[in-house]
């Protein structure tokens, strides 16, 4: 195994080891996801008006979903490093794309008790940005947003 066939993590990345943990850094951004959304807005000019009509409760939700999942850990590694952490790992796994493809992103949640991975050839960092969004759609959204996609 060479040294790009290791499972690596995305430095500075987040793996909440309970739901509690999880729903903190959840909290937490609410007020970011609103100074993102309101900065956007003002670089985009919006006046008071269209600001009000334009920036609803779901906007900002949806800058707080982004901003938590965007920070989630995802490991890399050829299908058979994966293959092997699959077997050790005691949990359900959704994998997107196809057995054929050679490496594989994924995120492994503690709380939720699963995982999700993507394959793909090239490009392991639209893959990570991939199961980053399944990732809190699959495993957390229901339970930190009180929603289901």
């Amino acid at each position: 195994m060479t040294a790009t066939d290791r499972p690596r993590e995305a430095e500075g990345r987040f793996v909440p080891e309970t739901w509690a943990e999880a729903e903190a850094r959840y909290e937490r951004l609410g007020p970011t996801a609103q100074t993102v959304v309101r900065e956007t807005a003002k670089a985009m000019s919006f006046g008071r008006e269209e600001y009000d009509r334009r920036v609803t409760s779901e906007v900002v939700a949806t800058a707080r979903r982004a901003l938590f999942a965007d920070a989630l850990a995802v490991r890399t590694a050829d299908r058979s490093a994966f293959d092997g952490w699959r077997e050790e790992y005691a949990h359900e796994v959704h994998v997107a794309g196809s057995d054929a493809v050679g490496r594989v992103a994924w995120h492994a949640s503690p709380p939720a008790e699963a995982a999700v991975a993507a394959t793909f050839e090239n490009e392991p960092e639209a893959a990570a940005d991939t199961v980053r969004r399944m990732a809190f759609n699959r495993l957390y959204r229901e339970r930190l947003a009180g929603d289901r996609v």
